[in-house]
């Protein structure tokens, strides 16, 4: 199984969010990881808001990896959204992103971190596989892509 699958549950895809900006989407995310807890829902956007600000987490082609480090986390956990509209995220070809694969890994899972990073950012960099993410109408479908995804 690769590298987006594994932290990424099939419970851990949203699609079409109608989300606006930056903000929006991370506390999103927050919420609906932590739905019972405001503070860890918090800290969740907090940090993936404080690591964005040292540079956009946008691969350009619609595609962005925002990512964070978090104390409390045990094992890595991973978020793909796909907005209903892209948005402005900075990315280095200006384009609008519209598919976030969100990364939260535990604060010291330094060398773990950047390799799923760098496999992540390899496969969606593929055009198959984030042309397959964005025409994929049920979550399975977008499931079978990651699972799939950098696999010739």
């Amino acid at each position: 199984m690769n590298t987006l699958v594994r932290p990424c549950d099939v419970e851990h895809i949203l699609l079409d969010v109608d989300i606006q900006d930056r903000r929006q989407l991370f506390e999103t995310v927050g919420r609906f990881l932590s739905p019972q807890r405001q503070d860890a829902a918090s800290a969740i956007a907090r940090q993936l808001d404080e690591r964005e600000t040292l540079g956009s987490t946008g691969l350009g082609q619609g595609v962005a990896i925002p990512h964070a480090r978090l104390r409390d986390l045990a094992t890595p956990i991973a978020v793909l959204v796909r907005t209903a509209l892209p948005i402005a995220f900075g990315a280095p070809d200006d384009k609008l992103v519209d598919l976030f694969f969100i990364l939260l890994v535990p604060e010291q899972a330094t060398q773990e971190h950047l390799q799923r990073l760098a496999d992540a950012a390899r496969i969606l960099c593929e055009r198959r596989v984030r042309d397959g993410l964005r025409t994929s109408v049920s979550i399975a479908d977008v499931h079978a892509v990651m699972r799939d995804g950098g696999q010739s």
